[in-house]
């Protein structure tokens, strides 16, 4: 969302000259657009928030019609979607920390306001605000999320195998990403105030890349679930085959931390013009094998991608030099949820190759396997080509 670029501030204050230093202050800024609307009642402040739109509330919890934390409560009660600075005087901190733990975003002690303390205040508390906004949001699509794919789940036909292991999978997959945001919430509940501001977020964006984990996670199962109910059907739209891979191949090498190094290789008779592909079904394709290609190599390691097309087919073969499959663990390799016996410590839901081979089914192609125990490993999906449509990429 971000900082807009005019602030409206509502200053509940009932000193008319420290309203009035307050607002020469913000007129001061240059960076950033200040509009003040100033009260010094509570309750004409409470009137101008039914009727008008604020991004923060600069709240004195001095005032003639109401005392302390009896000024704030009313205001976060019914507003608590906009941050609120409290004002407070040398001997009020611990009435100002109050109303932080309550759910005031910052407090300043008006002796020591200057332009900048002011102006950094009042961008943190409205970035700060936004990003809870935006995490109690997720948390509320995710549960909502969580519920519809747990009923289509349990309503989908010859899962009964599939509903078992999944609540297997929850407890031991989901654990490390809720622990993340068990934690993450704990320390900003229990010591925000003392947290510098670069903790502050750190810990926010821990816990938004945790709720995404658990978001794919579940994403991963729904396909499944569509797949086995005879629901996952190819659409076909335009598509640039070479960028698309070139993108997915950029992406992994962004979220990886090891220094491995995937060679891509375009071979056969590609079209100029734009081809028609399932995009999801090849992402999904794709993005797994070249993670497990990824994950399952050595710090260096090479991975070997070529593509190749041919008239009526299109060849995606990605090689590794990892720790490869035995040939036992290859009969059930593709079967949710089932990880291979030499995978160790390296984490992994046992759903991507699955999800790999409900796409290729759905695709109705082909994929075959090679590999070799200490040796690596190579993956063959092979595709139908569609038919090109008009149009030269640009």
């Amino acid at each position: 969302m971000g900082i807009t670029s005019v602030i409206k501030v509502l200053l509940i204050e009932d000193n008319l000259a420290e309203a009035r230093l307050l607002h020469e202050v913000l007129k001061g800024a240059t960076r950033q657009e200040f509009r003040l609307c100033h009260e010094k009642r509570l309750g004409d402040a409470l009137n101008q928030l039914q009727t008008q739109t604020f991004d923060i509330i600069l709240l004195d919890l001095t005032l003639p019609d109401s005392q302390g934390l009896d000024s704030f409560v009313p205001i976060i009660s019914q507003n608590s979607h906009i941050p609120i600075v409290v004002l407070t005087n040398m001997n009020d901190e611990e009435l100002a920390l109050e109303a932080v733990r309550k759910g005031a975003q910052d407090y300043l002690v008006k002796r020591h306001i200057t332009l900048d303390i002011l102006v950094r205040s009042i961008c943190y508390a409205i970035e700060r605000k936004q990003m809870e906004e935006q995490l109690r949001e997720a948390n509320q699509a995710l549960e909502k999320r969580v519920e519809e794919r747990t009923i289509q789940l349990l309503k989908a036909q010859e899962l009964n195998q599939l509903k078992s292991e999944f609540v297997s999978m929850l407890s031991h997959d989901f654990r490390n990403p809720l622990n993340t945001i068990l934690l993450s919430a704990g320390l900003l509940e229990e010591s925000y105030e003392q947290l510098t501001r670069e903790q502050q977020l750190s810990y926010f964006q821990m816990i938004r890349q945790a709720v995404q984990d658990m978001n794919e996670l579940l994403s991963e199962v729904l396909l499944l679930g569509k797949a086995d109910s005879g629901k996952l059907k190819p659409n076909f739209n335009q598509l640039d085959l070479k960028d698309f891979c070139q993108q997915i191949i950029h992406s992994l090498h962004l979220s990886f931390e090891k220094n491995n190094q995937i060679i891509l290789n375009f071979n056969g008779n590609f079209q100029e013009q734009l081809e028609l592909w399932d995009e999801k079904l090849l992402w999904h394709i794709l993005h797994n094998l070249l993670n497990n290609a990824l994950k399952y190599s050595p710090q260096g390691g090479q991975i070997f991608v070529d593509i190749i097309a041919e008239e009526k087919i299109v060849t995606f073969r990605i090689q590794d030099q990892g720790i490869g499959i035995s040939q036992e663990s290859q009969k059930h390799l593709f079967e949710p949820f089932y990880r291979a016996d030499n995978v160790d410590n390296i984490s992994g839901t046992g759903l991507g190759l699955s999800i790999v081979s409900k796409c290729v089914e759905a695709y109705e192609g082909e994929i075959l396997i090679e590999s070799e125990l200490n040796h690596g490993t190579t993956f063959t999906v092979i595709l139908p080509r569609q038919q090109p449509v008009l149009g030269k990429i640009e």
